[in-house]
């Protein structure tokens, strides 16, 4: 095996050869998502950093990785040593790889990407910081499949039915709404780049990507056809029956440039330049007119509908049983049994696995102690194993694929006794946790205006976090879903009912522990006055908050209500699932505060 050095020395000798004095490496795959099948994981490969986001830059003399803040103490501790730079911005600094290669690449030189797993939006972005600097962006350079010998294949598996009481819609009834949505958009094909996209549209499933059950695949929608690019070996028998009553016709899934150029010849196109490759939008653009906007089926299944909505209460029960079942052992073994942060998370996944159609991990579950809890995106295997000792915090961030819907949620619990900081710091948290969830709010509202309502008791303090209060969360797709966001980022979509979206403010005290409370949140329409529609929030998540890590003095009277009536819910839903002893265990936690 080499080792990053002598791959940093072939590829320099690449870039030697090829006339290239940058080379940009960014961590998506040709779908662009955020996890990206072994095959695509050349930054892992390359730099042994396992964060899910990043962008690697290589000249002939330096070598650098930016990612954002959820990875900053890994990048540095996986970094350690390497030969890659971590290039850390100063807090709220937003100094990014593009300033470093308008300072660097030098006037006349060349910059060498491969444009397959480069995004339209991020080439633009290249191009507009370049302009007028006279260098010469290469799209077409696979300098990386030469010399990583041992690469995995693209992975193999079956799709299955999602069935419509998960779904709560025919393929049909979705393949209408698309193409309704088409026809007002003057659109004559939409092309769709992101797999859960098309699973979503389909109403199939599938095993090709960790945590998220979907296949490697494109479709082109047309008027009276969707052409869906994938391995046909894929499908089984009955499913490809329904496809072709459907009108879906199942093409190799690496003929899509060389289908989809003729097919929308002199035709309008509408695509999404944040999930479209530069190689494929350059091959489409030769020959037909371009409508960008963010995918249609992006934003229908963003709003769940009514059955969706019930799997989702449905999901949350059993998943609250497995992380109340989890807290239970913990709480009844710790100082009996050696605990460390991959038994604790080899546990959890145990639970969940006994809970009726759960299929797997909706992300790498996070089991932190104290100063690992620092790290927002931690995972117990990437370091030395640490056993939860005697005093301090564990923090728990997971979620479950289920049948009905995705969970996503975190827990930060004491070891021992919590010290006095530690208490005002989770007190502060939750009252935005709280604020947040409490919400009303007009409709038309976006995110980043609801942002501060998380942030303002901390604020007050002095302390805020630097990751975004909320992400979107699709239905046995993606954990992490658009196109909705609750972040300081001005991100325009509207929130709107159906939309479930996290809440987690957290803060992170780097080398002594970090916190973070999340729930998920479903929008609903509230009431609707001379003023316009209100919305509000109704959390679904179901799990005790530990109230030995309150402070109630910090909390006012409408904050104490919540968390009792919360706390009230949580008990009433889930203790008919529970043993005896597991009842009386959560009675105690949810009592009153």
């Amino acid at each position: 095996m080499m080792s990053t050095s002598e791959k940093l020395t072939l590829l320099r000798k690449a870039l030697h050869e090829h006339g290239i004095d940058t080379f940009i490496i960014p961590s998506s795959g040709p779908h662009l998502g955020e996890d990206p099948p072994d095959h695509w994981q050349i930054i892992k490969w390359l730099t042994g950093f396992t964060g899910s986001a990043a962008t690697v830059v290589i000249t002939d003399s330096f070598a650098g990785l930016w990612t954002d803040s959820r990875y900053f103490l890994q990048a540095e501790r996986q970094l350690a040593g390497s030969g890659i730079e971590f290039i850390r911005p100063e807090f709220n600094q937003r100094t990014d790889y593009l300033d470093f290669i308008c300072i660097n690449t030098p006037q006349g030189g060349s910059i060498g990407i491969d444009g397959r797993i480069f995004s339209v939006t991020e080439y633009r972005k290249l191009e507009k910081r370049i302009k007028n600097r006279k260098i010469t962006v290469k799209p077409d350079c696979d300098l990386i499949s030469a010399l990583w010998i041992d690469r995995p294949l693209l992975p193999f598996s079956f799709a299955f039915d999602h069935n419509i009481k998960f779904s709560g819609k025919e393929r049909q009834a979705k393949i209408n709404e698309v193409r309704d949505e088409m026809r007002k958009r003057s659109a004559d094909f939409h092309l769709l780049t992101s797999n859960d996209d098309i699973m979503w549209l389909l109403n199939i499933r599938g095993n090709d990507l960790k945590y998220s059950p979907l296949l490697l695949s494109y479709a082109l929608v047309g008027e009276e056809q969707i052409l869906l690019f994938i391995d046909e070996n894929k499908i089984p028998v009955n499913l490809a029956a329904e496809f072709d009553k459907l009108g879906i016709v199942m093409l190799p899934y690496e003929d899509l440039s060389e289908i989809t150029v003729p097919v929308t010849k002199r035709s309008a196109v509408l695509l999404n330049p944040g999930t479209t490759s530069i190689n494929l939008y350059k091959s489409i653009s030769k020959g037909s007119g371009i409508i960008e906007d963010i995918s249609i089926p992006t934003r229908l299944k963003a709003r769940k509908n009514k059955i969706e909505i019930e799997n989702i209460g449905s999901i949350m029960i059993k998943d609250g049983v497995a992380l109340t079942r989890l807290f239970f052992w913990f709480d009844s073994n710790f100082g009996k049994l050696r605990m460390t942060e991959n038994s604790v998370s080899e546990k959890l996944i145990g639970f969940r696995s006994e809970q009726k159609d759960f299929l797997e991990a909706s992300f790498a579950t996070i089991v932190a102690f104290n100063e690992n809890s620092a790290l927002p995106h931690y995972k117990p295997e990437e370091g030395a194993e640490m056993e939860i000792g005697d005093r301090g915090l564990l923090l728990i961030d997971s979620g479950g694929q289920y049948l009905g819907g995705t969970s996503d949620i975190t827990r930060t619990i004491p070891v021992g006794i919590p010290s006095v900081r530690q208490k005002k710091d989770f007190t502060l948290i939750l009252k935005g946790h709280i604020n947040l969830a409490t919400a009303k709010f007009p409709h038309g509202t976006m995110g980043y205006q609801l942002d501060t309502l998380a942030r303002s008791a901390m604020w007050e303090s002095g302390l805020n976090y630097s990751h975004g209060t909320g992400h979107g969360v699709g239905l046995c797709l993606n954990v992490h879903e658009g196109p909705q966001s609750i972040s300081p980022a001005c991100n325009r979509t509207v929130i709107e009912p159906g939309m479930l979206t996290s809440n987690e403010p957290a803060i992170y005290r780097d080398g002594e522990y970090g916190i973070r409370t999340e729930n998920l949140l479903l929008c609903y329409e509230d009431e609707e006055t001379e003023f316009g529609k209100f919305l509000k929030f109704d959390t679904v998540s179901l799990c005790y908050i530990d109230k030995s890590l309150i402070d109630k003095s910090l909390l006012d009277q409408k904050e104490i209500d919540w968390l009792n009536s919360y706390h009230s819910e949580v008990y009433n839903k889930l203790s008919p699932y529970l043993a005896e002893e597991e009842k009386l265990w959560l009675r105690d936690k949810t009592d009153p505060l």
